[in-house]
């Protein structure tokens, strides 16, 4: 029997699945801060599960089925889109960069998944200028959307259509599925506002912010925390405080409006979802799950993913990419894999953009 591992490469932790058919054999979770400073940590947890046929391993923006072996400069450049002064070991872009490094030197058997942005579902014209448009570890989180809807609703994956809603710790992603196959997905930084960044940024924000130190960190900023004025308070505090605290009350607004306007985009190409799919760390805060049911229910019955059985740390993400690295081995999970296509993805993240500079763009990351 095929025994497989997922890695979400989280914003607060790295979280892993391990699979042999329908059970779990791993089940782990490692803050990011530790894995970005000691990268061998994680080396070592994926030893500790003995034997296993396939990694599908953190990607970043996505490396469609590149393995650990095949692993060049460029790539992990691809991977985390870092500009120089964001590649230190200091920063967590740095560490993600040596992450990828220390997996390729382990010898284990990895694979490196790619994003939305990749797929051939994905009709051409919807990628044009688009860069994010659903991050490596958010497809992952789909594929087990797609499993968990078949299984909820008793039909084939080929039948599953939904608008799939990731709620991060940091991030906002929304990824459409239309007969099985993702058609459209909005990233982290080009969509709706999350809990701490601010989702798709204003062409002259950016302009006006590129006069001064514009580090990758700056796209972890402008959320819902930061309109607040607490950046490191926690979820559950803030959505206490909308009755009486004006900031926190523009917050909430702000992303619960914003988000009802992309989901409403959403459904111009996917527009018969049988459900709304929810994940992430807000949709666990009853009360911030509460006020996105009210925003959404009107478009398609809402629900979240229900985790596979035997889980109860990693999250969606290091699941559905362990369903994948399953199904690409050879397991039972084929089907999945090839209801989505997701062995046809190829190409760069950086293969439709057509803004003055991009050529010159794409020749420093070929370099």
């Amino acid at each position: 029997m095929v025994r497989a591992v997922g890695i979400d490469p989280g914003t607060l932790s790295f979280d892993l699945c391990g699979l042999e058919g329908e059970r779990v054999f791993l089940d782990a979770s490692i803050p990011t801060a530790h894995v970005a400073s000691q990268p061998g940590a994680l080396v070592d947890l994926l030893q500790q599960a003995e034997a296993v046929d396939l990694i599908v391993g953190p990607s970043g923006y996505g490396l469609p089925w590149v393995s650990a072996q095949e692993l060049e400069r460029r790539d992990v450049a691809l991977a985390v889109l870092s500009a120089g002064r964001d590649r230190g070991r200091e920063t967590v872009i740095g560490g993600m960069a040596e992450v990828l490094r220390t997996l390729k030197a382990s010898g284990l058997p990895i694979l490196f998944a790619p994003g939305v942005i990749h797929l051939p579902t994905v009709p051409a014209h919807r990628k044009v200028n688009r860069v994010d448009m659903g991050t490596a570890d958010k497809l992952c989180a789909v594929a087990l959307g797609v499993y968990d809807q078949a299984r909820h609703l008793g039909i084939a994956y080929h039948e599953t259509a939904f608008i799939y809603v990731e709620l991060g710790g940091a991030f906002t992603a929304l990824v459409a599925v239309d007969g099985g196959r993702v058609v459209d997905g909005m990233g982290g930084t080009s969509g709706p506002p999350g809990y701490l960044s601010l989702g798709a940024m204003d062409g002259e924000l950016a302009y006006l912010l590129g006069g001064f130190p514009f580090p990758k960190d700056v796209l972890c900023s402008g959320g819902v925390a930061f309109v607040a004025g607490e950046p490191e308070a926690p979820p559950e505090e803030l959505i206490e405080r909308v009755g009486f605290d004006e900031r926190c009350a523009l917050a909430w607004d702000a992303f619960t409006e914003s988000l009802v306007k992309s989901v409403a985009a959403m459904l111009t190409v996917a527009p018969s979802p049988r459900e709304i799919l929810l994940s992430g760390r807000l949709c666990r805060v009853p009360e911030i799950r509460r006020l996105v049911e009210r925003a959404l229910g009107r478009f398609a019955p809402l629900r979240r993913v229900e985790r596979l059985a035997g889980v109860s740390v990693a999250k969606e993400a290091a699941q559905g990419a362990a369903l994948i690295a399953e199904g690409l081995a050879g397991g039972q999970h084929a089907p999945l894999v090839e209801a989505m296509r997701l062995r046809q993805a190829a190409g760069s993240v950086l293969d439709h953009l057509y803004v003055s500079g991009a050529e010159e763009l794409r020749r420093g990351f070929r370099g």
